[in-house]
């Protein structure tokens, strides 16, 4: 039985680990280098009060995923941008829908019109997860440089809360 609940710095190591092994498995996230408990931590410390971040726990108590909205600087005030990431091998077990339950209701609670989801065009996985929650496409980049150099495009998407 899967829980979800409000993120803490101390969830913050295995948050990291289970990003990390997204992250060198390659092909789902923007994301290229590794990340530290600390980075996480510091990432949850800013925009604090306009930012909400949730951990999906197994009945060990183990972090099986995990989500966050939090403000973007290329999108309008009324938006949130979101970012979500499932265990390895863990993927449609209902998992990132009961994180996105948690988001949605903490963007509507922080006055948030709308949640944005830049996705990578060659991501098929996180394409479908936001488009079976009810995310239409709205945007498209062509040609982004990611940190590791690798070219991809990106499609965001937006949902109306």
């Amino acid at each position: 039985m899967i829980r979800v609940r409000r993120a803490m710095a101390l969830d913050a190591g295995s948050m990291a680990r289970l990003l990390n092994a997204i992250i060198e498995k390659g092909g789902t996230t923007a994301l290229t280098r590794p990340v530290t408990a600390k980075d996480l931590t510091e990432w949850m410390a800013s925009n604090a009060e306009r930012s909400a971040w949730h951990v999906a726990v197994d009945e060990q108590e183990a972090v099986v995923g995990f989500q966050w909205i939090s403000p973007h600087p290329q999108l309008p005030p009324e938006a949130v941008d979101v970012a979500t990431f499932v265990q390895v091998g863990q993927t449609g077990l209902g998992i990132g829908s009961a994180l996105f339950d948690a988001s949605s209701k903490a963007a509507r609670e922080l006055g948030y019109v709308w949640i944005n989801a830049t996705i990578r065009a060659d991501n098929t996985g996180g394409l479908t997860y936001y488009q079976s929650r009810g995310f239409r496409d709205w945007h498209f980049d062509e040609g982004i440089r990611l940190e590791s150099g690798q070219i991809v495009d990106k499609i965001s998407k937006r949902y109306d809360i």
